[in-house]
């Protein structure tokens, strides 16, 4: 494995032919369960957001789909008998989708700030964004330990991405708690803008291959 840019991915020792199987296959397992979770997340969240008039909760929904994306790209890296080769190009649509995200982020916390539909209280949201705060955790860690022993870039990035909607699940519930509560409009897209941020750094560094601890 060559080091990354950033120096974070020095070379691993050489894992056993047994072992890397066991962790392709634990990462296609994690893989599928994420794409799996976030559909179901995506439709409902989508759904809801649309009922509610939430901007904040239709773009979690367009998240989801990110991350389907995301998680796309690296089953079809691991489908392969040689998954290395593959990692390159499931690194750039990784970044990609990161991007994709902090653009729509961010026009929609602008419109928002500026003006456009308040959002009504969203009981299926506010249960939703909780749900997802206990269960991305767990999948986003699971699968960077083993993208990790593997030395696979992809897999940690798409990690990474996974965490990110886990952040985004908390500004969802903060978001959806306080204007439910206090009618506080501008908390949701304020934070929300810093998930983009957060979402553009992390896009950068999946296209340099710098995901690798």
């Amino acid at each position: 494995m060559t080091a990354c840019a950033d120096g974070c991915c020095a070379p691993t020792p050489r894992l056993a032919p047994e072992r890397r199987a066991v962790l392709t296959r634990r990462v296609r397992w994690l893989v599928a369960a994420t794409i799996t979770y976030n559909v179901v997340e995506a439709v409902v969240a989508i759904t809801a957001g649309t009922i509610a008039s939430s901007t904040a909760l239709i773009g979690f929904g367009l998240d989801s789909v990110i991350e389907v994306a995301s998680a796309t790209a690296v089953a079809w890296q691991f489908s392969g008998a040689d998954p290395e080769a593959r990692e390159r190009t499931a690194l750039r649509v990784i970044a990609v989708s990161f991007f994709a995200l902090a653009a729509y982020v961010t026009v929609e916390s602008v419109r928002t700030l500026f003006g456009a539909e308040t959002a009504d209280h969203s009981t299926v949201g506010i249960v939703l964004a909780a749900v997802s705060l206990v269960i991305m955790p767990v999948l986003s860690h699971k699968q960077r330990r083993a993208g990790r022993e593997l030395g696979s870039a992809s897999a940690v990035a798409d990690s990474k991405q996974t965490l990110l909607c886990t952040y985004l699940s908390g500004v969802l519930l903060i978001g959806l708690l306080l204007n439910s509560l206090f009618g506080w409009h501008w908390a949701d897209p304020i934070a929300a803008m810093v998930i983009a941020v957060v979402a553009v750094k992390e896009g950068r560094e999946a296209w340099r291959g710098e995901h690798c601890c």
